[in-house]
C-alpha cells in the first residue's frame, strides 16, 4: 500500500496493518481476488522474443484477463527461437495445468521445416483467436498491374522473377507456393528471397531489388496508402479493413485463401476438466468489451474458434501446410 505521508500515530498504523492483512488474506499470494470457481494464477507462454505479434497477443490476453478479474493473476514468459518450436518443446514438460501458449500459423510450418520432435498435435487445442490476411505488393513503378501479370511472368521467366517475404517456410513463402500451384505453375520456378522481418523486405521493394513482396497487411498497409508500393491482392476471404480497395485472390479468380491466424493451446497432459476450464476462461475473455476493443485497436480480425471446430481447423491446416511445403521443396 502506498501512503501519501508517514503515519504518525501508532493506532493508525495498527489499523492500516490490519486492513492490509485482511486484504492479503482475501486475495491470496497473487495479490488479486481469485474468481469464484476460477483460476488463481495463469501462466502464458509466448514462444518468441518480446515485441512481435505473438508477444503482443500474449500481453493483450494477460492485460484483459486481469482487468476483467477473470483470473487472480497472469504472467507472461518468453521462450524464443526456431519459429516457436522451442516454446512448444518447453510446453511439453510443463506441469502446471493452468498454462496457455500463444501460437499460430507460423508454428505450423516451423514444426515441419525444423523437424520438431514436439508437435502441435501433442498439445491440447484451446482456441483460435485472431487472424490477418497477407498482401501481395510490387514497387510503385512495377510493370505488374494485376496478380495475373505477376504469376504469368513467373511462369514465363521463372527464377528471374523474385518474390520476397518473411522466413523460409513461413506464411509468406507458403502463400507464394499456393498461388503458383493454384495457377498450375511449377514450384521450381519460384525464386523466394526470405528476410527476417517486414522492414527488410520493404527496403528491398523500395530499392527495386525484388519483383514483389508478401507480408501481413499491417506491415505494408501504410506504404500502400502512401503509394510507395502497389497492392495486387490480399489473401483473406474478404478485403482487409486497412486497404478495402484491394481485391482478394479469390475475387480475381485464384482459388487461394490464407490468413496468418493466432490462437492458444495448453499442455497435452491436462485432463478434460482442466481443458474445459481453460476453454471457458478464454471464451469469457472473448466476450468482454475490452477484448473487442483490443481487436479493433490492433486491427486483428476476430477469428474465434474453440472445441472440436478448432481441432478440425488445426488438423486441416497442418495437412495443407505439409502438402504446400512439400510442393515448394522444403520437405
Amino acid at each position: 500500500m502506498k501512503l501519501d505521508r508517514p503515519m504518525k500515530r501508532h493506532s493508525a498504523f495498527v489499523a492500516v496493518a490490519a486492513v492490509s492483512v485482511l486484504a492479503l488474506s482475501a486475495c491470496g499470494d497473487s495479490g488479486a481476488e481469485t474468481p469464484e470457481g476460477g483460476i488463481d494464477r495463469l501462466n502464458i507462454v509466448v514462444p518468441a522474443d518480446p515485441g512481435g505479434g505473438w508477444d503482443q497477443t500474449g500481453r493483450a490476453i494477460q492485460t484483459d484477463l486481469e482487468e476483467n478479474e477473470l483470473v487472480g493473476s497472469a504472467s507472461v514468459v518468453n521462450v524464443g527461437g526456431a519459429g516457436g518450436t522451442n516454446g512448444l518443446a518447453q510446453l511439453a514438460t510443463e506441469q502446471d495445468p493452468n498454462t496457455l501458449m500463444v501460437m499460430g500459423y507460423v508454428m505450423v510450418g516451423a514444426v515441419e521445416t525444423n523437424a520438431a520432435e514436439t508437435r502441435i498435435e501433442d498439445t491440447t487445442p484451446i482456441a483460435r483467436l485472431t487472424d490477418e490476411p497477407l498482401i501481395v505488393v510490387v514497387p510503385a513503378d512495377s510493370p505488374y498491374q494485376t496478380i495475373d501479370d505477376l504469376i504469368s511472368d513467373i511462369e514465363e521467366n521463372g527464377q528471374a522473377v523474385s518474390v520476397t517475404g518473411g522466413s523460409a517456410g513461413g506464411a509468406d513463402h507458403i502463400l507464394a507456393g499456393m498461388m503458383l500451384k493454384a495457377e498450375g505453375v511449377a514450384s521450381d520456378k519460384l525464386n523466394y528471397i526470405p528476410y527476417s522481418g517486414g522492414g527488410e523486405s520493404l527496403a528491398a521493394l523500395l530499392g527495386n531489388q525484388v519483383s514483389a513482396g508478401i507480408s501481413g497487411v499491417g506491415e505494408y498497409a501504410e506504404q500502400v496508402k502512401a503509394g510507395t508500393v502497389r497492392a495486387l491482392a490480399v489473401s483473406g476471404e474478404e478485403p482487409a479493413a486497412q486497404v478495402p480497395e484491394v481485391e482478394t485472390l479469390t475475387d480475381q479468380g485464384i482459388d487461394v485463401v490464407l490468413t496468418n491466424w493466432r490462437g492458444v493451446v495448453a499442455p497435452g497432459t491436462i485432463d478434460e476438466a482442466q481443458a474445459t476450464a481453460l476453454t471457458d476462461l478464454v471464451t469469457e475473455l472473448h466476450e468482454t468489451e475490452s477484448w473487442q476493443e483490443t481487436l479493433t485497436e490492433n486491427n486483428w480480425a476476430d477469428a474465434f474458434l474453440v472445441g472440436e471446430e478448432f481441432q478440425t481447423f488445426l488438423d486441416e491446416d497442418i495437412a495443407t501446410v505439409k502438402t504446400t511445403l512439400t510442393d515448394i521443396g522444403l520437405l
